[in-house]
């Protein structure tokens, strides 16, 4: 069965409030051209090309000064697109590479010369199935946490928080910082009070765990202002400013429900985090921590 083609990116919308210098969109990923770096024969998804040129294109419309690109599954562990984006972007690029513990330790230690500080691992579930193919599971972080600890690097983890409370176990067990994405990916009209969004909040409290305030399309579906997820975002910022970090997730990819638009996403975050110093602690001095960036 081929895997179902995605919508393309809607134009960005120029935010009436640009980010303050140096901020970083930390979630987004490149695809293709195909021509040149083709897609995985195995995966859930067939993005639009979505390459290096569009992507600054994007960055520039919003007006941020750098990002950072996650390997998408639909190029499953073939991370050509995202290295040569950041080959050629060195200083404004970061990346998020997907790796299983057959990758050699001084291939790590390349793709950290060139741009990359974590990798990212799939733990996210429906109907007892991992819902993306082409990703690599949890279980192979822990034959890696040892390059990974040596590089410095973060574990990336792409899970629904009600998988959370026993994942913690583990998580800690490996021994690595942790970031979760799009606010732990739940149905934002569970509301807060769940068992594994409280996890999330203790755990970002202890800083030991990031959180990405992203994702908001993907836990509402009440575009296009997502009112619903507004309080798992508050509830982020009250709990630990200094482990949080925001991403648009462009180009949306397998988004359900409208595509949104990365401009008005970002107007959002500044609506949700009226604090401006809280607000330049997100989008500069965590990002610039987390992956490296000068500070």
């Amino acid at each position: 069965m081929p895997a179902p083609p995605c919508l393309p990116p809607r134009e960005v919308t120029r935010p009436k409030l640009p980010p303050p210098p140096n901020a970083c969109d930390t979630h987004a990923h490149v695809f293709g051209p195909a021509g040149r770096f083709p897609y995985a024969n195995d995966r859930s998804y067939t993005p639009p090309d979505a390459p290096l040129e569009k992507y600054l294109g994007m960055l520039d419309a919003i007006g941020f000064a750098r990002g950072v690109l996650v390997q998408g599954s639909a190029h499953g562990h073939d991370n050509s697109a995202m290295l040569d984006a950041l080959t050629r972007q060195p200083e404004r690029l970061r990346g998020i590479a997907v790796a299983d513990a057959g990758v050699a330790p001084a291939t790590l230690r390349e793709w950290h010369r060139i741009g990359v500080r974590g990798l990212r691992f799939n733990h996210f579930f429906r109907d007892g199935q991992l819902h993306y193919r082409g990703g690599v599971p949890l279980s192979e972080a822990e034959k890696l946490a040892p390059v990974m600890a040596e590089l410095g690097w973060h574990l990336q983890l792409w899970i629904d928080v009600k998988d959370l409370p026993e994942t913690i176990v583990v998580l800690k067990s490996i021994g690595l910082p942790v970031v979760i994405d799009h606010m732990g990916r739940t149905d934002a009209r569970a509301g807060t009070q769940t068992a594994g969004f409280q996890s999330l909040l203790r755990a970002v409290g202890e800083g030991w765990c990031w959180a990405k305030l992203s994702g908001a399309h993907r836990l509402s579906l009440k575009a296009p202002d997502y009112p619903d997820a507004r309080p798992l975002h508050e509830a982020l910022v009250k709990a630990n400013p200094e482990r949080l970090v925001w991403g648009g997730d462009w180009p949306h990819p397998r988004v359900e429900g409208e595509m949104p638009d990365a401009g008005h996403l970002f107007e959002l975050f500044q609506a949700w985090t009226p604090d401006l110093a809280v607000r330049q602690r997100i989008l500069v001095a965590n990002p610039a921590r987390l992956y490296g960036f000068p500070h």
